[in-house]
């Protein structure tokens, strides 16, 4: 249980939010209150602070973007979802900064499809 946020207060404002089909304004601040204290634990990872303001959007905008998936019959705990959720938010803006994409490896296969390459028109000219 964390001390700045009660699990079941995230639970019930996300279940209400999604009976809503929007955010309310407390569930936003549990989002931001979720990624405001795993920045702080996260700061030492980081080389400057526009880095770390640059990954703490890109997780705060992946949170709210997938806050709907979160499956309210499957789990009873909510922090622990959307913390996870707001991690791999983090990991993709680092990613992203430093030119790192985890599919794309030297030895990856790469198919290109005739049928849609060329803008849609096709590689059909060959």
């Amino acid at each position: 249980m964390a001390n700045y946020l009660e699990d079941s207060d995230l639970y019930y404002e996300i279940v209400l939010s999604k009976g809503k089909g929007d955010l309310t304004r407390k569930a936003e601040h549990y989002l931001e209150l979720i990624a405001k204290n795993m920045i702080r634990r996260k700061q030492k990872d980081y080389r400057d602070q526009d880095e770390l303001n640059d990954c703490m959007q890109t997780g705060l905008l992946v949170l709210f973007e997938n806050w709907y998936s979160f499956n309210e019959k499957k789990f009873k705990n909510a922090l622990p979802y959307f913390t996870e959720v707001y991690k791999r938010g983090l990991a993709a803006g680092y990613n992203e900064l430093h030119g790192r994409k985890p599919h794309q490896q030297q030895n990856f296969i790469k198919f290109i499809s005739l049928d849609s390459s060329n803008d849609g028109r096709g590689l059909h000219h060959i």
